[in-house]
């Protein structure tokens, strides 16, 4: 294999906040495989952040390294058209033979995967798998009771024969064990594995499920108890649609304890293919990445799931860990620099020495992994939302009624109220300045309030800090606002 072309793994749970990580001081999270990894071998980022706050805009923006803002990408149904860059099909391009198990939320479903991957990975035996717990309704119970809208569907009981919950993630990482065991020895091999759990439905089996100490689990950010003056509208309206007021403390942990267990079972998972990669003889030259797409409220401020334009740190920080092929200069530790994920696929190209022929945001985090502790950025940010009559970002294609588990929020999101109003967020290492276009908008001092309970906004005291953030924003937009093609056109 080229010195120039490491194998590559991209491990990329879904909806995994960033604080439920044992490394991270989290004594309730049970995550002993990334904790060894970034204690012997890669760096975990602890302020890592995500550009949007659901599904598809964020993994658009990770697989370009542009701001969702550049081409539009802010709904679920608003993917990569053929042409805009896209990572994985530039390492295929490039001479990578690459695998694909797992979720899309990348490409059209009308495009097809062809230009994309070598191999789009089916379950070889579907009859096996278990229900996705998005299409079971028993759990849920009334439609007028408060666990309609939770997500939390509890311990999942494993089927006689099995020793497992086999569902979709299981298959896929088998089929990437297997892959692996037999990846062509003459062509470097990249497995992007993008898994669902722990994305809720809140369900998992033993023994991930019983592995966690519920005592364990730090306290949630609480609900706000003297009203939702200063948080954002959307906020409230899930709150009151998700019907879930007068659940008690230990229901609530329960639930956490539940959603801590999904990934302790992703921990697990990604051992199993690092081990893998160790039969084969490739883990040594392999470039492994270990990264969310966003985060989960799991009970803060009594709220569940995620919103779309709303940027709290249990939504935007997200795990990301990194481990490069030897002969790269690493120090494993814990780095405390502000990352964002476009900074993935700049990793990527600058490790490889691929030119991906276009301009992009991200930057290489090669520095940080080999020790350097300069500042990377002085800034992330995240944005969302909508303006009122963009009908095509109300997502209408989700919306099936009070029947459907996203019901609290669709609803707000197909309205023309304030509630899905476009925002941005501007993070620093201590303030968080967020943008709102029809509503109020916020600012938290990160060191005094980490939990963002205290909307500082209208507080004089922090007018001059407020007034930074506006003027870092407006450079970030005046930077980012485009790219222009590398290649000019012909004039007459």
């Amino acid at each position: 294999m080229s010195d120039r072309l490491p194998h590559i793994l991209i491990f990329n749970p879904d909806q995994w906040r960033g604080d439920v990580l044992g490394h991270m001081g989290n004594a309730g999270a049970a995550t002993p495989t990334l904790d060894s990894f970034a204690q012997t071998e890669g760096v975990s980022f602890a302020n890592a952040f995500c550009q949007n706050p659901v599904c598809t805009p964020s993994r658009c923006s990770f697989m370009t390294g542009w701001y969702p803002h550049v081409r539009g990408h802010r709904t679920m149904y608003h993917m990569l058209s053929p042409d805009e860059p896209m990572l994985l099909r530039t390492l295929r391009q490039n001479g990578y033979f690459v695998w694909w198990g797992g979720k899309n939320d990348a490409v059209p479903a009308q495009n097809g995967f062809e230009d994309y991957c070598d191999v789009k990975f089916a379950e070889p035996d579907p009859e096996r798998l278990l229900p996705d717990p998005h299409s079971l309704m028993e759990w849920r119970g009334d439609p007028d009771g408060d666990n309609y809208y939770s997500f939390y569907a509890g311990r999942r009981e494993i089927p006689a024969g099995e020793t497992v919950a086999y569902d979709s993630d299981w298959a896929m990482v088998e089929g990437a064990i297997e892959q692996i065991g037999s990846a062509p020895p003459d062509q470097p091999l990249c497995i992007y594995l993008p898994l669902f759990y722990p994305h809720p439905p809140y369900l998992v089996e033993d023994p991930w499920y019983s592995l966690i100490d519920p005592s364990l689990i730090p306290e949630r950010t609480p609900t706000p108890e003297s009203g939702w003056d200063g948080y954002p509208s959307l906020m409230k309206g899930i709150y009151e649609g998700q019907g879930m007021q007068d659940w008690s403390e230990e229901r609530l942990r329960e639930l956490r304890r539940t959603y801590y267990g999904m990934c302790a079972r992703v921990d697990h998972q990604f051992g199993m293919v690092l081990d893998a990669l160790k039969r084969a003889g490739i883990y040594d030259d392999t470039l492994t990445f270990f990264f969310s797409d966003h985060g989960d409220f799991t009970g803060d401020y009594g709220l569940v799931e995620k919103t779309q334009n709303t940027f709290q740190d249990c939504l935007t920080r997200v795990p990301l860990l990194v481990k490069p092929p030897q002969g790269t200069p690493v120090k494993p530790r814990v780095s405390d620099a502000l990352v964002e994920l476009i900074d993935f696929p700049a990793t990527v190209y600058a490790l490889t020495g691929i030119d991906p022929g276009y301009d992009h945001f991200g930057r290489s985090l090669l520095p940080l992994l080999a020790g350097e502790t300069g500042k990377h950025r002085d800034a992330v940010f995240c944005e969302g939302g909508r303006r009122r009559g963009e009908r095509q970002c109300m997502e209408l294609e989700s919306w099936n009624g009070q029947d459907s588990l996203y019901w609290p929020r669709l609803r707000l999101q197909i309205s023309e109220g304030q509630e899905h109003t476009k925002a941005v967020m501007c993070r620093t290492a201590d303030h968080k300045y967020v943008r709102r276009y029809y509503e109020q908008d916020e600012l938290y001092d990160l060191q005094a309030d980490p939990r963002e309970t205290h909307n500082l906004i209208e507080e004089p005291a922090y007018s001059g800090v407020l007034a930074a953030l506006k003027e870092r924003m407006l450079d970030w937009y005046v930077e980012t606002s485009d790219v222009v093609p590398q290649k000019p056109d012909q004039r007459l």
